[in-house]
């Protein structure tokens, strides 16, 4: 009986595999390619044309690292008091970088880490260090490759803000996203 049972079970599951479902009236479909973007949807908070470049009003290809409408021109990631975690506002920044980078095999970068002026020299170079490898990792889950990025620690020596108080030092507490030749 179980036999019997599990045969009509396989091939009830098999015949209801095989068929196809045909689309009679209800909702259209949309067949899309694996990748492809809706023209002016976001992808993560980038645009299709953020990555890849678009064109200006003469038809000439603008560098989407330059323009300023694009997030690949924002290069800045901030980072909490004495933390190096990757706070979820800058990840679809990270991961706008990581798929320009991804599209373009030949562009290199370096994630410069930086903290505040507290604590020691030796302190804030490993932390800048952390910091600069935090946005590396995710970028590389995001598509880049390890030899596109380079990571290096300023610590507390390259302040964005010069100041002594709470308002400069949120400034200082960052990583810089430098390409290079640019």
């Amino acid at each position: 009986m179980n036999k019997t049972l599990i045969g009509v079970l396989a091939a009830f599951v098999l015949a209801a595999c095989s068929t196809t479902p045909k689309q009679e009236g209800g909702a259209p479909v949309d067949e899309r390619n694996p990748g492809a973007t809706t023209p002016g949807a976001a992808t993560s908070g980038a645009g299709a044309g953020s990555v890849a470049g678009t064109a200006n009003q003469d038809g000439r290809q603008t560098n989407p690292l330059k323009d300023p409408g694009s997030i690949l021109s924002k290069r800045s990631v901030y980072f909490d008091f004495d933390a190096y975690a990757i706070k979820d506002d800058y990840k679809s920044l990270l991961e706008a970088h990581a798929r320009y980078l991804q599209a373009n095999r030949n562009a290199r970068m370096t994630v410069e880490g930086n903290t505040d002026e507290r604590g020691s020299r030796e302190y804030n170079i490993a932390l800048g260090q952390r910091r600069a490898d935090a946005a590396k990792r995710m970028m590389l889950l995001f598509g880049a490759t390890d030899a596109q990025i380079d990571t290096v620690s300023f610590g507390k020596e390259k302040p964005k803000n010069p100041g002594h108080d709470e308002s400069s030092w949120v400034e200082n507490r960052r990583d810089d996203l430098a390409y290079r030749g640019d």
